[in-house]
Parts: structure tokens; sequence; C-alpha cells
């Protein structure tokens, strides 16, 4: 590009001046009127603090398994609900100012445009847990409301967490209380089932099963005894009457009655005493007191029998013993009869044994199992009062305010100057895009290359046209024509602004969502 093209295209600009000054100072005019008609927009912030649980989990253990940051997070979502919204917004008369109520979903579209979450982890140095500080911004049209709605959302956050926290802590007692309470029923059922098992089953609980078979055995060789006892009665009978009917006599020494047994065996158990102890013992003393009074009573039997003849006293003799035999037989039947049912009936038990055995075990193992549960709900319980306390104590993970919010000295929004910059780079590069355009639509030669490139031959001279004194005036007073009215349009917004106050109003109506969204 040499000189004669930049004389040219400034000529343009010169010439395309009035376009560029109108046009820029309108963009500029309406940038300013905007800056300053919508309405200013403040935000608070308020800072909460998320602590990491204060009591080592080895030590005691909380029984809310959420962490804080997830908690907050929850939170979050549960007010920015439609209900938790309108109450706030109703709560602190925000949308008091305006003439006509807005509809509810416009509501709370709007809060939810004027709240915002940030998060700030912090980590710790030595590695160990962390805390995060959450800031929790409110952008309104007045410093104080928006601080003051900063704060409250601030207090809702800590009094949800608080109340999430210590109700999971109290639902999980609550639930280990009705376990507890549930378990120990089921339990006291189950053993009152194995106490009556075992009363109506008491001859076949395998706890006794040695015991029984001890009798058994016991009451086998018992009746073995008796048979062999049996035996030799029947002997001793069958000789008694063979002897007493050969030769019309009893058998030399035989001992005719059960008194006359015992004073015989008395008597061995004397001699058999004498050979270890003396006469003056006392064992010794007393088998001769029991011989004297036996032997006494024996003495006065027999003096009382008075027979007439030898033969019907050997007569009464041989019915003595033929009928102490017959009575012993007697008894001896009656006690292997009683034997034999107590063994049948001990059989018929311990055979019964491994089926209520088999029982009991299958309530044993419930018993075992539900007391298994129950000493488990027992410490699940006692963990669970545990973390109770620690969330009472907010010390499982707390929520504390670091900062509270405070009304801003000035607004976020609107940012005046930059917008008026923008309008005016805006103003300027549109204005050179029209004169552009301009230019490009028009077919008139204004230079000697354009004339050379029309008539194929490069011309001797060229004369430029020379504008007198007359349409220069003419120029610039249509320049400072087109510049003046587009300057005078910010300072009529701007009066407009503040003599009245309604129009405001309406801008903010107009302008509010975009002023919202920064």
């Amino acid at each position: 590009m040499n000189g004669a093209d930049v004389r040219f295209y400034t000529s343009i600009l010169m010439r395309r001046s009035p376009y560029l000054a109108a046009i820029t100072a309108a963009v500029l005019a309406i940038a300013v009127a905007v800056a300053f008609v919508l309405p200013p927009v403040y935000r608070a912030s308020a800072k909460i603090l998320v602590e990491a649980p204060q009591i080592p989990a080895d030590l005691a253990r909380s029984t809310v398994a959420i962490q804080a940051v997830q908690q907050l997070q929850i939170i979050r979502q549960e007010i920015t609900t439609r209900n938790d919204l309108l109450k706030l917004a109703d709560k602190l008369e925000i949308y008091a100012p305006s003439k006509e109520p807005p509809a509810d979903e416009d509501i709370v579209n709007d809060m939810r445009s004027r709240i915002t979450f940030e998060e700030i982890v912090l980590g710790a140095p030595d590695g160990g847990p962390t805390a995060s500080v959450f800031s929790v911004a409110f952008a309104a049209a007045e410093p104080v409301l928006a601080a003051e709605v900063a704060n409250e959302l601030v207090d809702l956050i800590l009094f949800k967490q608080q109340q999430q926290r210590t109700g999971r802590a109290a639902e999980t007692v609550q639930f280990f209380n009705q376990e507890v309470a549930r378990l120990g029923l089921d339990l006291n059922l189950i053993e009152a089932e194995i106490l009556k098992f075992k009363n109506e089953n008491s001859d076949t609980l395998p706890d006794s099963l040695e015991f029984r078979r001890n009798q058994q055995t016991s009451r086998q060789e018992r009746l073995i005894s008796l048979e062999r006892e049996e035996s030799d009665l029947l002997g001793k009978r069958s000789s008694l009457a063979e002897s007493y009917a050969l030769t019309g006599q009893l058998p030399d020494g035989e001992a005719a009655t059960p008194e006359q047994q015992m004073l015989l065996q008395l008597n061995r158990a004397l001699a058999d005493q004498l050979a270890i102890f003396s006469e003056t013992s006392p064992n010794i003393l007393a088998l001769r007191r029991r011989i004297t009074s036996l032997q006494e009573t024996l003495h006065g039997r027999q003096a009382q029998e008075a027979q007439p003849s030898s033969k019907k006293k050997r007569h009464s003799t041989f019915d003595l013993q033929v009928s102490y035999i017959d009575e012993r037989l007697r008894a001896i039947a009656r006690e292997r009869a009683a034997i034999t049912e107590s063994i049948g009936a001990l059989t018929k038990s311990i055979t019964a044994t491994p089926a209520s055995e088999t029982v009991l075990n299958s309530f044993e193992r419930n018993r075992a199992n539900l007391q298994t549960q129950y000493n488990t709900a027992i410490a699940r319980r006692a963990e669970a009062l545990m973390g109770e306390k620690i969330e009472k104590r907010s010390d499982g993970g707390r929520f504390s305010i670091l900062e509270r919010a405070t009304p801003p000295e000035s607004p976020e929004t609107p940012k005046r100057f930059r917008i008026a910059l923008m309008g005016a780079v805006g103003g300027v590069g549109l204005a050179v895009a029209f004169v552009a355009l301009l230019e490009f639509l028009n077919g008139t030669i204004r230079r000697p290359v354009e004339l050379a490139s029309m008539l194929g031959h490069k011309p001797i001279a060229t004369i430029p046209y020379i504008s007198t004194a007359e349409e220069n005036r003419f120029a610039i007073r249509r320049t400072v024509a087109a510049v003046l009215p587009a300057a005078a349009v910010p300072a009529l917004l701007t009066a407009i602004h503040y003599l009245y106050l309604p129009l405001s109003v309406m801008a903010q109506s107009a302008f509010g969502w975009l002023a919202a969204m920064g």
C-alpha cells in the first residue's frame, strides 16, 4: 500500500465522517443508556466450613455413613426445591415491592438463578482428613436483602445438616431397639419351647442317656442275680422235699427260719470281727447285743410253740422252710416282673433318645443363632447410641459458619464503564462496516488507477477535486449535526431514569434475567 492509497482511504473516512460519527455516537448513546437504566445487582456471600469428624473412627464411629460434602450436596438440592424457595421468598418478602406478584414458577426460576454455590477444598498438610469451604451467594437489587437471604440460606443449611444427621442416628438407634426387642421375644419363645419339650420328654433326653444305660445294666445284673437265686431256692425246695419224703427228717445244719439264718450270719460276722478287733471294740459289742437279742427272740418263740411229739415239730419246721422258700419265690417273681418292665421302659427311652436329641439339637441351634443375633444387635445398639451422642455433639462431620454475609458496598452488575466501552467499540466497528458497504456499492471513478484500468492507458495527469471553503464548512456542520443528537441521548435517558422511578422498574423487569445471569 503506497501513500496515494493511504490518502485515498483517509479522504473516504473524512468524507464519510458524518456517518462514522453518527453511528458511533448512536451506539455509544444506547450503550450508556443501557448501562444507566439497568438496575444494580448486589451479590452477598457467606462461607460454610465443612470439617472432618473430630473423633477418630478407630475410637468411636459415627452411625451416619454419608460424608459431609455429599450431605451438603444433598442439602443443596433440598433447599432449592419449589416449596423451600417459595417459603424463603415469602418469609423475607423478596418480591413484595412488585406491584403484581409474579407466578410461583417465575419465582422459583428466578430464585434458582440468583443462588450460587462454590466449593473450595482445603487439603490437610499431613495428608489427613480434608476440610472444605462452601460459599453460598445470593443476588438482589438491594444489598441488605442480598445479605439477609444469603445468611438465611446458611442457617437453613446448618439446620438441615444437624437435623439430618441426628435424625438418621436416632432412626438407627430406634431400629436396633426394635431388633433387640424382637430377638429377645424370639429367644424367650424358643427357650419356652425347649423347656416344654424337655418336660414332655424328660425320659428320653440325651443328658440322662448314660444314667439310664447304667440303670439298664444294673437291672439286668439284678435280673440275672434273681434268676440265680430262684434256681437255688427251687433246688433247695426240691432237696428238702425229697429228703423229708425219704427220711422224714430235715438236713442237718439247715436254718429253718429267717431269724435262724440271720443268727447264723451274725455269728459268722462276729467270728470275722474278732480276728480283727478286740472284745471291747464298739463293733464287737454291737454284734454281741444283736446276737443276744435275736437269741432271746428265738428262745421265746420256741417256748411258745409247745409240741406234743417230735414228729409234729419236724413237720412244722418243714412247713416253715417250704413256706419261706415259696414266699421268697413269689417275691422274686414280682421283683423280676418289675425289673423286666423297668428294663423295657429304659430300652424304649434309650431307643427314643436319638430322635429327641435331633429335635433338641434343632432347638438348640435356633437358640444359638438367635443368641448370636441378639448379642450382635446389643453390640450394634451400643455403637448406635455412641454414634447418636457423637452426632448430637456435632463431632461426626461438623458444619460451621466461617463468615456471615454482609451487605456489599458496590453492585456486582451492571459494569457501566465496561458496557459503555463495549458500546463505543461496537459503534466504531459498525460505522466502519457501514462505510465499507457504501464504498463497495459506489461504482464511480475516484482514483487514477481506476481511470487507467478503465481506459487501458495511463493518463498524462489527473486533477483532483478541490473543495471550497464553503463546502468544508458545510461538511463540518453536517458532522456536528449528526453527532450532537446522538450525544444528547445518554444524558436524556439518564435524566429520565433518575427522575421517573417507574421507568426503572419497567427496565428492571425487562432486563432482570440478563442482570441475574451477569
